[in-house]
Order: C-alpha cells, then sequence, then structure tokens
C-alpha cells in the first residue's frame, strides 16, 4: 500500500489538485473513468458535482484501503455523506474519531477532496475534454425524463407518507394509488397540456 504521507507528485498526470491526488491514492483509470461518466459514453451521464463526489469517495475507498479496512456495501458512501453532508456536530465527530482510531488520517483525506470546480478543470484544461451540444431532440428526451423522474419520486414520497400515517392510525384508508400529474395551461387559449404532451408538439395549438 502506498504511504499517503510520503506520496510522490513528481509523477502526476497533470499539475492540478486532481490529477495529484489521483496519484497519490493510485486511482487508476480515473481519467478514463471521468471523461466517460461526463461525455455519456458510459452506462449514465454525470454532472461535475456528482463526479466531485464519485473522486471523493474514491479518495476515501483508497485511505480505508491503506489503513487496511475492508469496507462493507455501502460504507463508502455513508462515511462520505456523514463526513461532509449537513449532519451534527456530534455526528461527525464521532466519524471523524473512529476513521483516526483505525488509522485513517482523516484531515488529510478530507483536504484532498475535490470541488466540482476542480473538477471541471482537470477535465477542460487538462484532459482537453469538451462536452458536445446535444440536439433539439436530445434535449427534450432529456428535460422530459427529468421531469418524469420528478412525478415518480414525489408519488413515492407521497405513497410514503400516506402509509407511515395510515400505519400510525393518523389517517384512515384502505388500498390506494398515488397519481402525480402535471399540466400546463397556455393563458393565451387557455388550452391545458400533459408536460409531455407539450415537448411531443413542441408548441399551443394557438401558436401553430
Amino acid at each position: 500500500m502506498a504511504n499517503l504521507d510520503d506520496a510522490e507528485t513528481d509523477g502526476a498526470s497533470c499539475g492540478c489538485k486532481l490529477g495529484r491526488v489521483a496519484d497519490k491514492y493510485d486511482l487508476t483509470g480515473l481519467d478514463d473513468d471521468l471523461i466517460a461518466y461526463w461525455t455519456g459514453d458510459a452506462d449514465e451521464q454525470l454532472s461535475t458535482r456528482q463526479l466531485a463526489t464519485y473522486v471523493n469517495q474514491q479518495i476515501l475507498s483508497a485511505a480505508l484501503a491503506n489503513a487496511d479496512i475492508p469496507p462493507r456495501e455501502g460504507e463508502i458512501e455513508n462515511t462520505y455523506r456523514l463526513l461532509t453532508d449537513d449532519v451534527s456536530s456530534g455526528t461527525r465527530v464521532q466519524t471523524r474519531n473512529e476513521l483516526q482510531r483505525d488509522g485513517v488520517p482523516v484531515e488529510q483525506v478530507e483536504s484532498d477532496f475535490v470541488s466540482h470546480q476542480t473538477v471541471y478543470n482537470h477535465l477542460t484544461k487538462c484532459l482537453e475534454t469538451e462536452l458536445e451540444k446535444p440536439s433539439d431532440e436530445e434535449q427534450l428526451e432529456r428535460s422530459a425524463e427529468k421531469l418524469s423522474a420528478l412525478q415518480n419520486r414525489t408519488a413515492a414520497v407521497t405513497s410514503d407518507t400516506v402509509s407511515r400515517l395510515d400505519q400510525k392510525d393518523l389517517i384512515d384508508i384502505g388500498e390506494f394509488n398515488v397519481t402525480v400529474s402535471v399540466t400546463v395551461t397556455c393563458e393565451e387559449c387557455l388550452r391545458e397540456y400533459t408536460i409531455r404532451e407539450l415537448l411531443n408538439n413542441g408548441s399551443c395549438d394557438c401558436q401553430s
């Protein structure tokens, strides 16, 4: 295992922070992964904020491996959340103390975490990667998928809330279904469309 305190940076693939920490933690193949996820060549396309989380979780995973701590399933994601998300100070302190007790240099690891701007600069300047502008059809489809996901999320949260209230006898309901429908109304002709209809049509009838 690499010694994080003595890690050399002379062999970094580039001079930016992300390049240095990638070499420091021996994150081989990281550049290829970042390009694939950012451009959409992978199974999914991630934003630079999501990629920063991905990189930082890789850093945390490498730090645990260097401390001979075999991570359990989901442990990396949860530990990173406890270190970075809006949790109570007591929870964060407890998490940091446990990592330090296990031999993880927490302060060093946290200082090596990268921001989404660092990821963006690394992709565009160091790796000279550009995003192709999506076609009009692709933009419409991505928008439709995003809105559909939001509707599904709203329906799931509503269903879960109703179920919990019913279990606590705060409301009384039998078997139920939750449907979330979003409509867009043209203020000129008062015609209503579902969001999918509007995106498919491309305009209101009164505009065509």
